[in-house]
């Protein structure tokens, strides 16, 4: 006697999502930090400072998500988020007595991050897709230094940044919401270095520019 066969179909979950003309979501993660560093004319004609190095520093972001759908590929998204970053500067200092002096420094940075994105997205395989994005942003460090009269500074940085991003992400359908793991470059264009003639490490910088790497999750609905 044959035995009847049942095809087993996967669950569809949230299969009207996808003609939503927009949506929002929550968006948190951490994020890595650097300086990008070009040296000016005075540090290559003076021997004050060897070396000025800049490292990569840890931080965390948390944010709110609008999604607006072009089209069956493309969305548009603006994701403002706050920031919160730290960025490392080894300074090799060389003394009067010809010997070196390495110091850690760095810089701490709360940012408004306003990214404006292009989405493009894979057809759906069942509960899952794969994205790409591009698209430029706006930072506005709310703890930048450049106004500052401390006489400790050892440098002094712009609040206002600009520039653009590149990344790929994952979305993962459940029944109640869509679960999206991301990693993008966050570049900036900007100079940042703010010049004051009483901070030497100013004058030895020509320009200074931020690169931070952002792994990020996406709840969305």
């Amino acid at each position: 006697m044959r035995q009847p066969v049942m095809a087993q179909q996967k669950l569809i979950h949230m299969a009207e999502h996808d003609s939503k003309a927009y949506y929002f979501g929550i968006t948190f993660g951490a994020n890595f930090s650097s300086y990008r560093i070009r040296y000016s004319e005075s540090f290559v004609k003076t021997d004050t400072f060897k070396s000025i190095q800049p490292g990569f520093g840890p931080g965390f972001n948390l944010g709110i998500m609008g999604n607006l759908r072009l089209n069956r590929f493309v969305d548009l998204r603006f994701v403002p988020t706050l920031a919160f970053a730290e960025k490392g500067v080894t300074i090799n200092v060389r003394n009067s007595a010809g010997a070196d002096s390495i110091s850690e420094r760095s810089v701490e940075s709360i940012y408004m991050h306003l990214p404006l994105q292009l989405k493009f997205k894979s057809d759906r395989i069942g509960n899952f897709r794969f994205y790409a994005l591009t698209g430029v942003k706006f930072d506005y460090d709310m703890a930048a230094n450049a106004r500052s009269r401390r006489k400790d500074e050892f440098i002094k940085v712009s609040a206002s940044d600009y520039g653009y991003e590149l990344g790929v992400g994952f979305e993962f359908y459940y029944p109640n919401f869509i679960f999206s793991p991301e990693i993008k470059l966050s570049q900036g264009m900007g100079n940042q270095i703010f010049k004051d003639p009483t901070v030497p490490l100013s004058n030895a910088i020509d320009v200074l520019s931020t690169r931070m790497i952002v792994i990020s999750v996406h709840l969305e609905g």
